[in-house]
């Protein structure tokens, strides 16, 4: 009998630990966490270690994602100006004397390796919601101002380094704060305007935008590369164009109900370059075929509906505009990683979210998830 009141005890003491996990969200992310198990076996299992570091990392991003949910929103607005001085400062550290790999310099030895840029996917969202929570009411143009600034600042240094993936993603994070802050449509729709006449221009002049010699302002030279290959991945189909053109044939050869799993030609071969990583969804592409791609992008889908969601149901500006571009991340994620690897948006650094392996990124994911498993808790603690 006291061991029955005892585990009764323990259940209660319990409940409120686990009363922070939003179940539409956590089935979601379970969902994507599974296929990026199933797909991390299939193309690395004779990738040294990198299955048992991709559970690792799953685990670690799972506690990250458990402890954060138990944090009130008001504790991480607290968070969000230290956090954001510390993430500049680390990439102004990084400009001055970071670590460089491959020509870039991204990362800062101090005893360990890390890279800075990642805080800003998470401190710049919490940066720009505290400053739009502290404005409430009173909101006028020079407040949109400077969020602009405070924007521009990380992503100016970011693409320094550079690091166009990390750095489209904190931009996203932050114009996503200051359209859901109210920004004017009437200031979105010029630039957006400008980009659709400059991808018309890229197509209708690219055999002479892209010839031998020719150089763009403002992009460094990969970065034009890049574009260009885009647009014509046969122009150098085993140099820049490769990675694009073999991710396609992995995508086609899937076909409907794809080739099977841990029978994927392109991917055991070891045609699809970074299969473990940046290109993963060619490979789960080919095994899985569009059947398995239907149901990952409703998986997305799915996660991203029920982050807008919490959103809406947020019971403070802060929270709302905190957990819209928190959910505008893993639209980003998705949306670049797919496009890339099938040849619809310039190859970039962006990682699947939980399905590519890396470390940095997962925990990045697990902190996002448990924001949102934090909002959501807030907002059912209001109500009752």
């Amino acid at each position: 009998m006291a061991q029955r009141f005892g585990s009764v005890s323990l259940r209660k003491r319990l409940a409120p630990w686990f009363s922070g996990f939003d179940g539409p969200l956590a089935f979601a992310v379970f969902m994507l966490a599974c296929a990026g198990m199933l797909t991390m076996y299939s193309s690395g299992w004779d990738y040294g270690t990198r299955v048992e570091d991709h559970a690792r990392n799953m685990l670690i991003a799972a506690f990250i994602m458990f402890v954060v949910a138990q944090v009130p929103p008001q504790r991480l607005m607290a968070l969000a100006v230290p956090l954001y001085v510390l993430g500049v400062s680390l990439l102004i550290a990084v400009a001055l004397f970071g670590v460089t790999k491959k020509g870039a310099r991204r990362w800062l030895n101090v005893g360990v390796t890390i890279q800075p840029s990642e805080i800003l996917k998470i401190a710049m969202p919490l940066m720009l919601a505290w400053w739009f929570q502290k404005r409430e009411g009173q909101m006028r143009p020079l407040d949109f101002a400077v969020a602009g600034g405070l924007l521009v600042i990380p992503v100016g240094l970011i693409m320094k380094q550079p690091d166009l993936g990390t750095a489209l993603l904190v931009l996203i994070a932050g114009v996503s704060v200051i359209f859901f802050a109210g920004m004017s449509w009437k200031l979105v729709i010029p630039p957006v305007v400008l980009g659709l006449v400059a991808v018309l221009l890229l197509v209708v002049f690219e055999p002479q935008l892209c010839a031998d010699g020719v150089r763009w302002p403002v992009l460094h030279d990969y970065q034009q590369q890049r574009i260009c290959t885009l647009l014509d991945p046969t122009r150098d189909p085993l140099g820049k164009g490769f990675h694009i053109i073999q991710g396609m044939i992995a995508i086609g050869s899937g076909g409907v109900l794809g080739l099977g799993f841990m029978q994927g030609t392109q991917t055991h071969l070891e045609f699809i370059p970074e299969r473990t990583t940046d290109f993963i969804f060619a490979a789960f592409s080919e095994e899985f075929g569009l059947l398995g791609n239907l149901f990952l992008i409703g998986a997305f889908v799915f996660l991203i509906l029920r982050g807008l969601t919490i959103a809406l149901e947020a019971s403070t500006l802060f929270s709302r505009l905190l957990a819209g571009s928190v959910t505008m991340i893993f639209f980003t994620y998705a949306f670049v990683n797919m496009g890339m690897v099938s040849g619809i948006v310039p190859v970039v650094g962006v990682p699947l979210p939980f399905i590519s392996y890396g470390g940095t990124a997962m925990v990045t994911l697990g902190l996002a998830v448990g924001i949102l498993m934090a909002i959501a808790k807030s907002k059912r603690l209001v109500q009752s």
